[in-house]
């Protein structure tokens, strides 16, 4: 799989945004807690027509591989498997408790798939993986991601933070409903923003559910 030019050239500090001033570091209790960067590199198959952007990834005591969505009781490759196999366990070792992680990236990338997380360094204010209990130090220049992919259509967000943190990136004044989508324009370009319900399971809709509303998004790629 070819790196796109983003992860080669353009992004040489991954995720400091063109306008960060006010994330900067500042002598406050928080400063207490660590600050932990990003664990992935950007995935931007070639020929990425859409990009799902979470918040960022949980503390890797709760991996169960080395990728995007890792927790084992995650749900977003069930909702893949759902919807573009008719099978949640399409992309799961329930015998291990982890993924299909070759066929994932495979799959994604046959797809034009590419996946990162709408910040780039955060501290954790408490021990868990909620989006509530994150502060981003450093958003990702997801501008910058944009202008990298030529052939890209639309942009979904997987989160309330991660919705809010792109709708002010590129001034977004609606927020669309879960399940739906806004246009937008960006340097001549008209892109969709499309909203989905988190795949995580503290989100209180059942997979199939999820898998219906994302498979809405997904028929777009047929």
């Amino acid at each position: 799989m070819k790196e796109s030019k983003f992860q080669n050239e353009q992004f040489k500090i991954a995720g400091v945004a063109e306008n960060n001033s006010k994330f900067k570091i500042q002598n406050s209790k928080f400063n207490m807690c660590s600050i932990e960067r990003h664990p992935f590199k950007p995935f931007l198959p070639e020929g990425c027509r859409l990009l799902m952007l979470g918040s960022f990834p949980p503390a890797e005591k709760r991996w169960s591989m080395h990728f995007y969505y890792p927790n084992f009781t995650n749900d977003m490759w069930r909702i893949f498997g759902l919807c573009f196999f008719a099978d949640k366990l399409h992309f799961v070792d329930v015998e291990h408790k982890t993924f299909h992680l070759d066929e994932i990236i495979e799959f994604l990338t046959a797809k034009g798939i590419g996946m990162y997380d709408t910040a780039t360094a955060v501290r954790r204010l408490k021990n868990t993986a909620a989006d509530k209990d994150l502060e981003v130090v450093e958003p990702t220049d997801l501008k910058a991601m944009v202008r990298s992919l030529p052939c890209l259509e639309a942009i979904v967000t997987t989160g309330q933070k991660a919705t809010d943190v792109l709708r002010e990136c590129f001034d977004i004044k609606d927020e669309p409903r879960v399940g739906e989508y806004v246009e937008f324009e960006f340097e001549g370009r008209m892109l969709r923003l499309w909203r989905m319900p988190s795949s995580s399971r503290a989100y209180p809709l059942k997979v199939e559910k999820k898998a219906e509303l994302y498979g809405r998004l997904f028929a777009t790629l047929q």
